[in-house]
């Protein structure tokens, strides 16, 4: 039975215990709890409400409405998203030292290097998008989903220059 709990509600949960709910989807309640921290809580899932607080007639949060315009931007344009490097990275160089002793080193600005890397992993996902709408056989989107996969996986050695994890490539896992 679906409940009529707003955020800020205090609720109690027979395994979680006592919380309060931060968020609500139209598929499950985003509680805080005393005990256990932050859980998903599917609204299907019997909540005691101690202390009610009547939700918004908009069930929809500024967040997921950002998000969401967030993935159709990166869906239909080729602007590349600003990623953040590494502090560690910052005003630092690469240098490419020549095997042939005769020759020049070449230094290069490493933002400039971490730039172009992301734009490759941006066209690789407008890429990626291309071939998920476009109307091969499902068989030959494959092939190129894996395809995709395993060149996401060779570029995961620049893993290391983003500053957060959930910009970095994925290769296949438990390949």
């Amino acid at each position: 039975m679906k409940q009529n709990i707003g955020i800020g509600s205090r609720v109690n949960h027979d395994n979680y215990g006592k919380g309060v709910v931060i968020n609500v989807r139209s598929d499950a309640y985003l509680v805080t709890f005393i005990e256990s921290g932050y859980k998903e809580i599917a609204t299907s899932e019997a909540l005691t409400v101690l202390d009610e607080m009547v939700p918004d007639t908009d069930m929809v949060s500024a967040w997921e409405v950002e998000q969401t315009l967030k993935k159709i931007l990166q869906k239909w344009s080729d602007v590349t998203e600003v990623v953040p490097l590494g502090d560690k990275w910052k005003g630092g160089k690469m240098i490419l030292q020549p095997g042939n002793t005769g020759l020049a080193a070449k230094d290069i600005p490493i933002d400039q290097f971490f730039n172009k890397i992301v734009m490759v992993r941006d066209r690789l996902r407008v890429l990626e998008q291309r071939v998920n709408s476009s109307n091969i056989d499902n068989e030959e989107k494959v092939n190129l989903q894996q395809y995709i996969t395993r060149i996401y996986g060779s570029l995961t050695t620049f893993n290391i220059l983003f500053k957060y994890k959930e910009d970095q490539f994925v290769g296949e896992k438990g390949a």
